[in-house]
């Protein structure tokens, strides 16, 4: 049970409200739309700029899903293992090495952008004071600096979205498997 109020789409209006219901196109993520409106300005600008990414399509979902997966199973979320590995199965990558994402080297079915999109998501996560020039120069072998960028901002900001899922206790959706998560250990 969600530490907080799950606020229903009724009770919102005007861009909150907008919001809100296109939410429903990105995926199984009600229950932290729900959550987040609590805040109105939150869930505009927050889930209102994931919606706007989402549209433009700049950085493939395969890459997006496994740095959000990777980040994820580092920092123990169960909320977002649960909601993203679907997204990320339905990619191509199997269950077993979706759920074994932090072992990537172990998986043939990782490509080499595979396992630098994972490397870089755990660096991200885990050491972002220590990327050097070098993972840029691997990273510009295949993304350009819009999609750098994106990644980016995406894995930093699953981190947030890891410990406000965690702390705030919000619900996997029904229908999505509920994968249970313990904290990783630092690698």
């Amino acid at each position: 049970m969600p530490r907080v109020r799950t606020v229903p789409a009724q009770d919102l209006t005007g861009k909150a409200r907008e919001i809100y219901d296109r939410s429903r196109d990105y995926g199984p993520f009600a229950g932290l739309v729900g959550v987040m409106a609590n805040r109105p300005p939150v869930l505009e600008h927050v889930f209102g700029m994931l919606l706007d990414l989402k549209a433009e399509s700049v950085l493939p979902g395969r890459y997006l899903e496994l740095a959000l997966v990777a980040v994820s199973k580092l920092n123990g979320c169960t909320f977002c293992v649960s909601s993203h590995t679907p997204r990320l199965t339905a990619s191509g990558i199997s269950q077993e090495a979706a759920e074994n994402i932090l072992d990537y080297a172990s998986f043939d079915e990782f490509d080499d952008v595979d396992r630098l999109v994972v490397e870089y998501a755990i660096a991200v996560t885990n050491d972002f004071h220590q990327v050097r020039d070098a993972m840029f120069d691997r990273l510009r072998e295949h993304f350009d600096d819009a999609q750098i960028v994106e990644l980016t901002w995406r894995i930093a900001l699953c981190g947030a979205f890891n410990r406000f899922n965690d702390v705030l206790q919000t619900e996997v959706e029904d229908g999505v498997h509920v994968l249970d998560q313990e904290s990783a250990p630092a690698l």
